[in-house]
Formats: C-alpha cells, structure tokens, sequence
C-alpha cells in the first residue's frame, strides 16, 4: 500500500494547490490545467530518460492522454464556483460509480465484508460533506462529474500497463496539445501571477506527475472495486489540507468522518485478505476455488 498511500496524498494536494490558486484569483483554470499538465510532462520526460535502459516498452495511447485531459480541464473550471465539499462529493462519487459499474461488468462480486466497509465509508464520507451543501450550479456539477468519470476510466486503463512511469510520461505529454487548444480559446481570460505559476507547477510536478507514477504503480495490485474504496481517503486528506494550509476549523464532525472513512476502508481490505485467505485454504484442502472477489 506504499505507492497507494503516496499516491492518495498526491491527489488530495491538487484539490488543496488548485483551490488556493483559483480562490486567490492568481491563474485562470485553462492556464492551471495547462501548466499543470505540461510540467507534469517535463519532469515524467526526464525520468523516463534516465530510466530508459531498465524500463519495458511503453504502449503510446491517445485514449488515455483523452482521458487524462477530460479529467484535469473540467476539474479546474468547475472548482471556480464549486465549494470544496461539493466538489469533492461530485467528483469522488463519480469516480466511485465509474469504477464499482466496471467492476460488476467484469464479473467481480464483492464479499459481504467489503460491502459493509463501503457502505461505512461511503456514509462517513456523505457525513463530512452533506451537510450545509447549497444545490451545486448545474453546469459546473456537469463538469466535474465528467471530470471523475474520465479519472475512474483513466485509472482502469492504467491498470493494464507494466511500466507506470513511461505510460504515465506519454500520457502527459499527449495531453499537452489538449489543454493548449483549450487555453487557446479561453486566451482572453488568461491571468497568471507569479504564486499561480508556482502552484500549478507543483501541482503539475509533484502531485499530479509523480502522484500519478505511483498511482500507476499501486494499480498493479488493486482490482477495479478496491481501487475505487481506497480513493474515499481522498477528500479527508484534502479537508486535513485545508485546515493546515487554509486555516480550517477541526471539528467534532470532521473527527467522526475521518474515523468512519478510514474504517470503512480498512474494513473492506481486510475482508479481501480474508477472502483470499479461504481461497488458499480451500484449494490446499483439494476443493474447488471460491469465485474470485474484488
């Protein structure tokens, strides 16, 4: 759960870094995704190079760099209006949606347990954010749901590759031309200041390139419906980042989240480990394998 756990903190930072940058006003959102995503490419690009002669062949894919693009583009704009608890709810839940739908779609059946850690956490989640929510504007709600249905099927691809630092490079680097095109129609809104610069280049750099390496990295060993539990750690990371960094009230309903979330989840790993445990036992004892759950 190495490269998961990194990888969580990483997301958790782009809403943090992209907040900050469009509620200060210091960059406009086409500009963000676009210097976003090309210092992304640029530091992938140069880890790929140094690590060309030990790395496998890379799979070059328009559809995930597509993808990709549709994720962070409306994920910027939508965070204009969007408050940080509506946000995270459409997103989050529209990232769950496209990955369990995937999942029952390939056959995977989830335990008992799995479910109810899910269902924990999915209520501790809907707890945190619920409450005090305003109806979310309907074209900006539109926008980051697409924005979490293209990460759930970005996510599913990348399941599938055998070197995430390359596929992730050549993701990023043919997602350039998308945003590009986009900050070229919105060239009359453009505004970056120099902290905008340096925000959207972090998040480029650090949470969004190697974030995203070691997301690809952690896809390896999660199935489809595991992948989409342990995203819900997400939005109580970025809460934990708006108290630290925005000044944030801690509060009572905060605590109770967090636990329920982070239980819920840890509920529904152990129950694929013991799932797996009587998988073994049982094909030690000569008897047929229990159908493989997520």
């Amino acid at each position: 759960m190495g490269y998961a756990t990194l990888a969580l903190v990483a997301f958790a930072a782009n809403s943090v870094l992209c907040r900050i940058a469009l509620r200060q006003a210091v960059i406009d959102p086409a500009t963000f995704s676009t210097i976003r995503l090309t210092s992304g490419a640029a530091i992938l690009l140069l880890l790929s190079a140094r690590a060309r002669g030990q790395a496998l062949p890379v799979a070059h894919s328009w559809m995930s760099a597509g993808l990709l693009s549709l994720y962070a583009i409306p994920f910027s704009f939508a965070y204009i209006r969007l408050t940080t608890g509506t946000g995270a709810l459409i997103l989050f839940g529209s990232v769950q949606a496209t990955m369990l739908v995937a999942a029952l779609r390939s056959g995977d059946r989830p335990h008992s347990s799995q479910w109810l850690g899910l269902g924990v956490a999915l209520a501790g989640l809907a707890y945190l954010m619920l409450p005090g929510l305003s109806a979310p504007p309907l074209a900006d709600a539109a926008l980051m749901g697409l924005a979490g249905f293209s990460w759930g099927m970005y996510s599913l691809r990348g399941r599938r590759t055998a070197n995430p630092l390359g596929q992730t490079a050549s993701n990023f680097l043919r997602a350039v031309p998308f945003v590009v095109v986009v900050s070229a129609v919105e060239l009359r809104r453009f505004h970056v200041e120099a902290s905008g610069l340096l925000l959207a280049s972090a998040s480029g750099i650090l949470a969004s390139g190697l974030g995203y390496v070691a997301w690809y990295g952690a896809l390896g060993g999660l199935t489809a419906t595991r992948a989409a539990i342990v995203q819900l750690a997400v939005p109580v990371l970025a809460a934990a980042g708006g108290v630290i960094l925005l000044g944030e009230a801690v509060s009572a309903r905060l605590v109770l989240s967090t636990i329920a979330i982070l239980g819920g989840i840890a509920l529904a790993i152990v129950g694929r480990e013991e799932t797996r445990g009587s998988e073994r036992s049982a094909q030690g004892r000569g008897q047929p394998g229990v159908a493989k759950n997520i």
